[in-house]
């Protein structure tokens, strides 16, 4: 982890038979200052964006409904994290920011969406019941910079050869970072990385663009060996898939462009 905002992702990225935590723990997230919230949001949208892809395409058989029910605890996470972007990245145009300062909550934002726009743009579930303050505030200020969002949108459309965290999607944070030590332990060297690298196309170089890809090239080879049954068939838990991000970016983009 880079810090502890990304920290709080592997401590609670587990299955609990009773979920109340989660809420409270959203609560004492609220008492932080911004710049706190920012940066757990920032993690959480991207995180529960792979997690929720994950399951969408795994767990629940690209069944939304099903997806929905199952993540009551998820929907107000990724609700508050959304929420919490929209206004840093608003904040950030009122104050005049360049473009490569606004790129990381612009990901994070269409990393959260393509979880399920719907959810957060269209008739909410009721999983976001009780989320209707931090969903209305949402969609206010994403109603008011959807034409300049979508454009921003495009310049993480995945790329041949670029590494995306929209073609990595997983079901539990904490399985990406056992992967990545098992491997070096195996290996006697340590990646070049941190969890948080992963959850950005944004990289320091083309160098370490193609170690992301060789990383998440890696973790999947593992799952894949390794599979868990889901459904009643066995299936890799990391996977790393570029066509399936491209299909995410624009099954997202149809999302926010439709009625």
């Amino acid at each position: 982890m880079d810090e502890a905002a990304t920290l709080i992702l592997i401590a609670t990225s587990h299955f609990e038979i009773v979920e109340r935590g989660y809420a409270r723990l959203l609560d004492r997230v609220r008492t932080l200052n911004a710049a706190h919230r920012g940066r757990i949001a920032l993690s959480h949208a991207v995180s529960m964006g792979s997690h929720l892809r994950f399951g969408f395409e795994a767990s629940y058989g690209r069944d939304t409904v099903v997806m929905r029910d199952d993540n009551v605890a998820d929907y107000p996470w990724l609700c508050f994290a959304l929420m919490t972007l929209m206004q840093e990245y608003a904040a950030l145009k009122d104050g005049g920011a360049s473009e490569e300062e606004q790129a990381p909550i612009v990901e994070g934002i269409l990393n959260g969406l393509s979880a399920d726009a719907r959810a957060f743009i269209g008739q909410p579930p009721a999983s976001l019941s009780g989320s209707e303050r931090d969903r209305g505030e949402f969609v206010g200020l994403f109603a008011r910079h959807r034409e300049e969002l979508v454009e921003a949108f495009k310049r993480f459309k995945p790329s041949p050869g670029t590494y995306t965290p929209l073609s990595f999607f997983f079901n539990f944070s904490h399985n990406v970072l056992k992967g990545t030590v098992v491997d070096a332990l195996l290996r006697g060297r340590v990646w070049p990385l941190t969890f948080d690298d992963m959850l950005t196309t944004l990289s320091r170089d083309a160098a370490e663009s193609t170690v992301k890809q060789e990383l998440a090239a890696t973790l999947m080879g593992y799952a894949r060996a390794n599979p868990d049954t889901i459904r009643g068939r066995p299936m890799p838990v990391i996977v790393f898939d570029p066509s399936t991000g491209r299909d995410a970016f624009a099954v997202t983009m149809r999302k926010i462009n439709g009625p």
